[in-house]
């Protein structure tokens, strides 16, 4: 397994290529529904471009020292959205879908909590690898060698405050 580096202008390619996959398979949703932290910029370029309105479910499967070390998956405990409504189409994004198991769940959580509402719930990730038990419906990179992504907003996670005044002034 190696490790794959993302640059921020390919990371908004990606992102663009996922819009047009998804828009190419004429697929009509009511709402986009992002799972943070990782989903967010996709959720919200995603809803900018398809004019949808967007809603956060915070999910978190990751700890320790590098953010590498996988735990159980934790939900918040509502949605957060504007409007009373899901939808009855929802179109569940991420940014990657690594063992699936964030992926299948949210769709557990989705329908446990709003499943008289909704019809159906599709995926779409930008990176899917081979590990995961859960196939997203749009993607933009098959993964076979299961890496690493390092995505371009990970310098943020090892940075303080200080840190950032000290390399950009105040």
């Amino acid at each position: 397994m190696s490790d794959l580096y993302i640059s921020w202008s390919e990371y908004h390619r990606k992102t663009e290529d996922l819009a047009a996959n998804i828009y190419e398979s004429k697929w009509e949703f009511d709402r986009i529904v992002c799972l943070a932290r990782g989903g967010l910029r996709v959720g919200d370029i995603l809803s900018r471009i398809f004019n949808k309105p967007l809603a956060i479910l915070a999910a978190s499967s990751y700890s320790g020292a590098e953010g590498k070390v996988r735990s159980a998956i934790k939900f918040s405990r509502d949605l957060t959205m504007v409007g009373d409504n899901l939808g009855r189409r929802i179109l569940l994004v991420d940014d990657l879908v690594d063992s699936g198991v964030s992926l299948k769940e949210a769709i557990v959580w989705l329908n446990h909590r709003y499943g008289e509402e909704i019809e159906e719930i599709r995926t779409a990730v930008i990176w899917y690898k081979a590990c995961s038990v859960a196939v997203p419906d749009h993607y933009v990179d098959y993964l076979a060698d299961n890496p690493w992504v390092h995505q371009p907003f990970e310098r943020y996670e090892k940075m303080s405050p200080a840190d950032l005044v000290a390399q950009v002034g105040s």
